[in-house]
């Protein structure tokens, strides 16, 4: 059904906004997103597209020109990395409660300083309480299924929020793989026609776009998107098994990999999820009961999902790729720790940060890991948040 290729990550992801038929394109560059746009920037010069691509001057103005574009009613979609998600802090969230359905590809870097242009998650963790849909992806495959997918998600007129995929700086943006695009009146056909629920632009039925808001509605409108969250998770589940049927590779909140009759597991998210599962393959061939969980869906957060998978396990293991500063361990752990309270005899839970800065992770050290955790099942540690791979 699809077409075979070998990209990059950031190949890829040009390939899904190709395939989005999106309407407006904004763009400035940031190692490691670069090249995305450039591969787009030649669909757009070769005709094999109909995008109107706006070249800005920084990341807050394209952000604030797919605020504009998406409030007249046009499909948008941009993408950016680390310090430049950062720049486009102020027009992120008002993207947000501006229920604007656009669609970013986030690709994965530390953010300064010192100055750092590889992978780890704290850019994209920094904006967890943005208001955006986050998504994960393990591979290059992953995240062009997923940059479909979310503009799916993001326009559902139960959502109307938008949505990011990631994909990790230089490990998939910069890595060649077998990717599977599909036809493109396919991806068409899956995507659909967009059709805005108001446009500034429709003169006949006027409307006001992030007026002042002050003690009399604010808090109203804060809960409408609370609850626009609590609604894309049906949504997110639903396009999953869509694309499942189209494709054959069926997507959903997470992932379990040889959970069955695992007593400790290790999460990840994003490209370290491919070695956690070469660790659990290792283990398991040793008779080892360990399993894994890739955590798709960050943002909204699975809690009550994950809530009654969790409790099955004796131990849980959180990889962390971002350090949370001042707080008690990772953004995932402090999730997970949240979602668990409350249950009987919980699992112990303990954390693990790693590959700051790009450092690599080694299938050896994930094993480690899940030693640990066996550890912590045995006998709860004195410290439940460590880092790996790091100099003492």
């Amino acid at each position: 059904m699809g077409i075979r290729m070998a990209l990059t990550g950031n190949d890829a992801g040009a390939y899904a906004f190709k395939h989005s038929k999106a309407d407006v394109a904004a763009a400035f560059p940031i190692t490691p997103q670069t090249e995305l746009m450039h591969k787009f920037a030649e669909f757009v010069a070769d005709g094999e597209v109909d995008t109107e691509m706006i070249l800005v001057e920084s990341e807050h103005s394209a952000m604030s020109a797919c605020v504009g574009s998406a409030a007249g009613g046009a499909r948008t979609f941009t993408a950016t990395a680390a310090n430049g998600f950062a720049l486009m802090w102020e027009i992120v969230y008002i993207a947000a409660s501006c229920r604007l359905p656009i669609v970013m590809a986030v690709i994965n870097r530390a953010l300064s300083g010192p100055i750092n242009i590889h992978n780890d998650h704290s850019d994209s963790m920094g904006g967890r309480d943005a208001g955006w849909i986050q998504i994960y992806s393990e591979n290059s495959q992953e995240a062009y299924d997923n940059i479909l997918q979310c503009f799916r998600i993001a326009e559902h007129p139960d959502v109307l929020l938008p949505a990011f995929a990631t994909l990790d700086g230089f490990v998939l943006s910069h890595t060649v793989e077998a990717v599977e695009v599909l036809e493109e009146s396919d991806a068409a056909k899956f995507v659909g026609e967009y059709k805005p629920h108001y446009s500034l632009l429709d003169v006949k039925n006027p409307i006001t776009v992030g007026p002042l808001d002050l003690q009399d509605y604010y808090f109203e409108h804060k809960r409408q998107q609370l609850e626009a969250m609590k609604k894309a998770f049906p949504v997110v589940e639903q396009v999953g098994k869509e694309f499942g049927n189209l494709t054959g590779r069926y997507y959903s909140l997470f992932e379990e990999y040889k959970t069955e009759g695992a007593d400790y597991v290790v999460m990840a998210l994003g490209s370290a999820a491919g070695t956690a599962k070469a660790a659990v393959d290792k283990m398991r061939e040793a008779g080892r009961k360990v399993g894994m969980i890739k955590l798709r869906l960050f943002r909204p957060f699975p809690y009550i999902q994950l809530r009654e998978m969790l409790s099955k396990f004796k131990a849980i293991g959180i990889m962390d790729r971002c350090a949370s500063f001042g707080g008690y361990g990772g953004p995932v752990f402090s999730e997970i720790r949240s979602a668990l309270y409350g249950i009987n005899n919980p699992p112990v839970v303990t954390n693990y940060i790693y590959g700051l800065g790009g450092r690599d992770i080694s299938i050896a050290q994930i094993e480690g890991i899940l030693d640990s955790v066996e550890k912590s099942a045995q006998q709860m540690p004195e410290e439940l948040v460590q880092c790996v791979g790091v100099r003492e």
